[in-house]
């Protein structure tokens, strides 16, 4: 960073000892970025840890028919609906997308979405990978990350371990696994969850990174950064 620049403490709400890679992007448009994952390599925790990183990052809370499992929250981990209710959302066309996953349906609300961009924020969503591909017939740009676990044996100890799933659960989320794995190719990124806290800042810094592709620059060097250099002379 600049040494001749005031810092992060010129910026509302910042702390002068925040590290420089939490400053928002200052260039460009919100983005929204797609995250895919097997059932237990990390995906919704990855989403989680990153948005409470940065405050210019929004993790947007899908709606869902299923019930809650123990110790999750109403708003915080989902938002659980009827059948009933979550039928009369998609037929008013609220959902950006959605998916039914072992019976069960899942959905992102278009207004989440359009609520992040408009105070600014990038936004990220943990989908499957059917939601993914609707995800992107939506007109949204977005960038994807498919998150992988480091083996086949590790995501069985995960799901496993999470004691959350019967035996042939665990078995129907495994097979599912293998079949969507397959499919990665259809991602931008693709990131191995061997460390939990590497991965993370490895997720923000494509976040990052995507803000400054050139593409995504054009508009504003030419309209405005290269206009600051016209017609000014020669420095003394």
């Amino acid at each position: 960073m600049n040494k001749t620049t005031s810092g992060n403490s010129a910026l509302p709400g910042r702390s002068s000892g925040e590290a420089w890679f939490s400053v928002p992007p200052d260039l460009g448009r919100p983005l929204l970025y797609i995250v895919s994952a097997p059932s237990g390599a990390g995906k919704t925790s990855l989403c989680r840890r990153v948005s409470s990183m940065v405050d210019w990052i929004t993790y947007s809370i899908s709606y869902t028919t299923r019930s809650p499992r123990p110790g999750e929250v109403d708003g915080v981990d989902y938002f659980f609906v009827t059948p009933e209710l979550f039928s009369d959302m998609k037929e008013q066309g609220e959902f950006l997308e959605t998916a039914e996953v072992y019976g069960n349906h899942y959905g992102t609300a278009r207004n989440q979405i359009e609520a992040s961009f408009a105070r600014g924020k990038d936004v990220l969503v943990d989908i499957d990978i059917q939601g993914a591909r609707t995800m992107r017939k939506s007109g949204i740009p977005s960038i994807s990350v498919y998150i992988l676990p480091p083996s086949y044996e590790v995501l069985r100890e995960r799901l496993s371990g999470r004691a959350q799933d019967s035996p042939d659960t665990i078995r129907r989320r495994l097979d599912r696994a293998k079949n969507e794995i397959k499919s990665y190719n259809e991602y931008d990124y693709l990131l191995i969850n061997r460390e939990f806290d590497r991965t993370a800042h490895d997720l923000l810094a494509i976040i990052r990174a995507e803000h400054y592709r050139k593409s995504r620059l054009t508009d504003f060097m030419e309209k405005t950064f290269l206009t600051g250099f016209a017609g000014n002379g020669t420095p003394s």
